[in-house]
This record gives structure tokens, C-alpha cells and sequence, in this order.
């Protein structure tokens, strides 16, 4: 997700944890639409939705997220939760995009990654009017925990995940550079596999992270300037 500054592959494990999430959520409250929501700049999209049969979201389904009116958009730009109880009843949602589908009540929370950007919301929507209980509140809130301790998890493993793959190229850069290297008694210079000749620094720089800077060291600066180093 290099939208929201890290990029997290979501794994078909915590998928099928959120999948489980949605589906309690929807029917310990009793309404038609649990969602897990992700946020792709500029997108919205639903990523988890609860399996009932009146739940009118469908995973994948988008919209762009600034300027949409949706009520996800209001939780992931003050990063707070959410209440509409009645968006009929409500000058500022009463035509908010849900209407048309006769979502009329909303309660969502937001969704952190590991660096405090977005990463979307977790929210439950009604046909009915409905304030939602504090218990729900609760409930929704150890579940936005336990998806943010996920995201935590699957960072955490990309992360080990690129360090085990520069370890596993530094070996290599060792192997490469193991045995016996032909190396020219003159010159210095350094027989590749293709019978070329290169340089010590051309050959380490093809066959190592090693980079090069230039300087003299005392022996060769006595040779070339020796006046230089016995007035220094």
C-alpha cells in the first residue's frame, strides 16, 4: 500500500480472521452489513463484508473516498469514531451516498496501520434506525484492535521477509567471491568466467554491494611525493 506510506501484503490467513469478524459483528447486532474497509488513495474499498443475504456491499466494490460524502470518509478524516443513528433525521446525512441504498444508520471506527496512517474503517450499517448500544461499541473497538495487531503482524513479517533476502544475497556476494580468484601478478587485474579482464574495483563492484572511494595510502604517497610526507 504505498498510498498509505507501507506496503502490506494481506495474507489469505488474516483475510479469513477478518472474514469471521464481519460475520459475528453482523449477527450479534443484528443488521444486514459489516464491513472492513481499505483505503487506496484515492479509493475507498470494500475489502471484508459480512455474508447476509440483505447486505447490499459487495468485497471490491470502490468509490473515490475525498469529496464522496460517504460516512467512512468522515471517520478516516478526523481518525474518530463515528455515530449516525438516523441519517434521515440528520441535515448533514440525509444525502449521504448510503441512502440509495437504504443504509440509514452507520456506526464506524477507524483503522490505524503501524505508522498511524489509515488503513480504512471497520463499520456496521442498518435499514433501521439505530444508536447502537455501548456494548457494540466495545465489541467494535477489540475487534478494530485485534485487525490493527494483524496489520502489525503481516508488517512485521515483510519486514523479516526483506531481511532474510538481503541475507540471502550477502551469501551469495560471499559465495561469489570464494575459491580462487586469477588475478593478474602485474597488473592486478581480475579473469572473469568469459576470459575478461577487469579491474579489482570493476570486479567487486559486479559481484558485491562493495563501493568504492579513492585515496592514497603512505607507502604509495612515499613513492610518488616523498619530499610531501617527511615535511608532514
Amino acid at each position: 500500500m504505498k498510498e498509505t506510506g507501507m506496503d502490506i501484503e494481506i495474507s489469505k490467513d488474516i483475510l479469513n480472521n477478518w472474514q469471521e469478524i464481519v460475520d459475528i459483528l453482523a449477527e450479534i447486532i443484528q443488521i444486514p452489513a459489516a464491513l472492513i474497509m481499505r483505503y487506496t488513495k484515492p479509493h475507498i474499498e470494500v475489502m471484508v463484508s459480512s455474508n447476509i443475504k440483505e447486505n447490499p456491499y459487495q468485497p471490491g466494490d470502490k468509490e473515490i473516498l475525498y469529496g464522496s460524502g460517504l460516512y467512512c470518509e468522515q471517520v478516516i478524516k478526523t481518525q474518530n469514531k463515528l455515530l449516525v443513528p438516523n441519517a434521515l433525521e440528520d441535515a448533514k446525512w440525509k444525502n449521504n451516498p448510503d441512502i440509495k441504498l437504504n443504509m440509514i444508520s452507520y456506526l464506524g471506527f477507524p483503522i490505524l496501520l503501524p505508522n498511524k496512517k489509515p488503513f480504512g474503517t471497520v463499520c456496521v450499517l442498518d435499514r433501521e434506525s439505530n444508536k447502537y448500544s455501548k456494548t457494540t461499541e466495545r465489541l467494535m473497538i477489540k475487534f478494530r484492535n485485534l485487525i490493527e495487531s494483524h496489520l502489525e503482524i503481516a508488517y512485521m513479517n515483510k519486514i523479516l521477509g526483506d531481511k532474510n533476502r538481503e541475507l540471502t544475497d550477502y551469501v551469495k556476494e560471499i559465495q561469489a567471491l570464494r575459491g580462487l580468484v586469477p588475478i593478474c601478478s602485474y597488473c592486478k587485474r581480475i579473469r572473469d568466467n568469459q576470459n575478461n579482464w577487469h579491474s579489482i574495483e570493476h570486479y567487486l563492484s559486479q559481484h558485491s554491494q562493495a563501493k568504492f572511494s579513492h585515496s592514497i595510502c603512505p607507502q604509495c604517497m612515499k613513492e610518488i611525493d616523498p619530499d610531501l610526507v617527511d615535511n608532514s
